[in-house]
């Protein structure tokens, strides 16, 4: 990812800026790459929120995040997996510990059978450990496609898609890059639409961007790297005053 510069002065560069000549108007096809190289100098520091140490723990993480935010994951799991260390051990445990240590999160009784599943699964097949491939982590109870992809992309290095959480899809839409509303669909354009390697990039940007300036309810276009390449920042509802 592209790290902001300083100039001989100490004055932080203010990084790349659209071409003279390209427009939101301008396909995306020719919009993707620049928006993409804009946000990495702008947020050169976008990865994943959720802490973990392991495959095994990233996983957890991702399905707990679950209609939870990122920073309550983050206060649960250091006591869950201080308390039952490693897949073995969750599987031992009872559905009520693991509740016990999760209840603060939506849907924590699900998400306790879901993990405690999980690790079961993992003993019984994969000699405890976090398979590296979409079909066998899919397989997994609680994990769908954009799990799986959070803990190939971050776990094992391995790109097979385009994480889409509801920050993703909403840009996706707001630049062009879709006009879909099902997340495999706008998962699929976003691939057509970007090379492979820079794919985890494309979910970690947006992601943070969706969070930081281009929020659902009031985005803030004046502030806005790539509004100069966005067709949506001059449709009602989008524009803050200039």
């Amino acid at each position: 990812m592209a790290q902001r510069s300083t100039t001989l002065g100490g004055a932080p560069d203010p990084g790349p800026t659209a071409p003279e000549g390209l427009t939101r108007e301008r396909g995306k096809t020719l919009r993707a790459p620049v928006i993409l190289d804009l946000l990495a100098a702008e947020l050169p520091d976008a990865r994943i929120a959720l802490d973990f140490r392991d495959r095994w723990e990233l996983l957890v993480a991702t399905i707990l995040s679950a209609q939870s935010t990122d920073v309550k994951v983050n206060e649960v799991t250091p006591q869950l997996f201080a308390t039952f260390d490693g897949p073995e051990a969750v599987a031992a445990a009872s559905q009520e510990e693991i509740e016990a240590l999760i209840s603060s999160l939506g849907l924590y009784r699900q998400k306790a059978r879901n993990i405690r599943a999980a690790a079961a699964l993992l003993l019984e097949r994969h000699s405890g450990q976090v398979p590296d491939s979409m079909e066998q982590l899919t397989a997994l109870p609680g994990v769908a496609r954009k799990t799986a992809n959070v803990v190939l992309s971050n776990g094992s290095g391995r790109h097979e898609g385009v994480v889409v959480d509801t920050h993703v899809a909403r840009l996706a839409r707001r630049l062009r890059f879709t006009r879909e509303q099902d997340a495999v669909r706008i998962e699929r354009d976003l691939m057509r639409l970007f090379p492979r390697h820079r794919w985890l990039e494309v979910a970690d940007l947006l992601i943070h961007h969706g969070r930081r300036t281009c929020t659902a309810r009031a985005p803030r276009c004046e502030a806005c790297v790539i509004e100069p390449l966005c067709p949506s920042s001059q449709e009602a509802g989008l524009t803050d005053k200039r």
